[in-house]
Parts: C-alpha cells; sequence; structure tokens
C-alpha cells in the first residue's frame, strides 16, 4: 500500500511539474508575443520572432496556440483583462457615489487609450486581426462591469429607475467609439480632454439630485 501510494503521489508530482512547466511557457509566449504586436503590429510580427524572444521551440508554441491568430487573440484577451483591474481601481476611488464611480471607470478607459501599446493591440489591429464580433466576445468582462456599475447607481438612487441594459449598451458602445475617435485624433490629449468634458456633462445630466 505504501508503495502504491509514494506511486500514485509521485504521478501527481509530475503532472503538476509539467502543467507548470506548461502554464510558464504559455506566460512566455503571451509576453514574447504582447510585446511585439505592440512594438511592431500584428502584421509585422512573425510567429519565429515570438518564438525567438519568448526562448521556446515553434512546436512548443503550436502545442498551445493554433496559430497567430488564436495567440493574438489570447493577448487581447489579457489586454482586455489588465484595462479591467485599471478600471476596478478608478472605480473604486468613489465608490461611496456609484455614478461618480462609474464616471471615473469610463475616465480611465478613456485615458488608458492614449497607451501607444493599447492602441496598436486593441484599436488598430485587433478589429482586422480578430473582427468586431470576436473582439466584442473577448472584451464581454469590461462591458459587464459597465453593467454591474450601472445597476448598482440604479438600485441606488445614483440615476432614475429603469433596465439597466439600455443605459449599458449605450455607455459601452459610446466609449468605445469615443476612445476610437480619441486615438485618431490629430491632437489625442486635446481629444480626450474635450471627450472627458461631454463624458462629465452626459453624467451630470443624468445624475438624481437630491
Amino acid at each position: 500500500m505504501a508503495a502504491a501510494r509514494s506511486g500514485s503521489e509521485s504521478g501527481t508530482g509530475t503532472r503538476q511539474r509539467q502543467r507548470e512547466r506548461s502554464d510558464a511557457t504559455v506566460e512566455d509566449l503571451l509576453t514574447a508575443a504582447r510585446a511585439l504586436f505592440a512594438a511592431d503590429g500584428y502584421a509585422a510580427t512573425s510567429l519565429d520572432a515570438v518564438c525567438e524572444r519568448a526562448g521556446v521551440t515553434k512546436g512548443a508554441l503550436y502545442h498551445h496556440f493554433a496559430g497567430k491568430r488564436q495567440l493574438f487573440a489570447a493577448v487581447y484577451a489579457r489586454e482586455q483583462l489588465r484595462l479591467s483591474d485599471v478600471i476596478s481601481a478608478a472605480y473604486l476611488t468613489a465608490a461611496e457615489d456609484p455614478w461618480r464611480a462609474l464616471y471615473e471607470g469610463c475616465r480611465a478607459y478613456l485615458e488608458a487609450s492614449l497607451d501607444p501599446e493599447v492602441q496598436r493591440i486593441t484599436f488598430y489591429d485587433a478589429p482586422g486581426a480578430l473582427g468586431w464580433e470576436a473582439m466584442r466576445d473577448l472584451a464581454d468582462n469590461c462591458r459587464e462591469m459597465t453593467r454591474r456599475g450601472v445597476e448598482r447607481a440604479i438600485r441606488k438612487g445614483a440615476v432614475a429607475p429603469g433596465p439597466a441594459e439600455p443605459l449599458t449598451s449605450l455607455l459601452y458602445g459610446g466609449l468605445s467609439d469615443a476612445a476610437l475617435a480619441v486615438v485618431r485624433a490629430e491632437d489625442p490629449r486635446t481629444a480626450l480632454a474635450e471627450t472627458l468634458a461631454q463624458l462629465r456633462r452626459i453624467f451630470d445630466a443624468l445624475a438624481v439630485r437630491d
């Protein structure tokens, strides 16, 4: 029995080490791919370059990803999670006021659009590499955060009662288009300031006054 347990424990340990090595390989690939996609763009980045930067073989890459599009999709999904963290941190700075907190989250998202690496991955390359439908699915976490913020503001009486979904769609869709407009503007910083001023007016107009 002791020998059987020892063999079982050894097998479990081996599988655990294999998972750890596999996870480390994926992490190396995503880190390398993100750096190259952000610097050179999707079209100019080769899988050979990703493998060289990550220090892995082409076979190791294909073990985890079917090709460049799937690798880019994983990088894009991770980028959306990173943006979600930025939005959440901004939201929490004003969490006691749910409508102001939602504004702060929206502001943080728009400000993040000034990052050249975010621009390259999210706004320039993702539409062509993935398509809008796939982008929407992979960015669902950001939209869900917006919906939860809207629901909380309605529940707390910070905005007028009503269904959350239409307001969520208006805010999320408008922000996505506004961020793209900021990125493409001749003077992005001025465009951002103007956009935030208008966003503040919209939030103020919708807020319930005591």
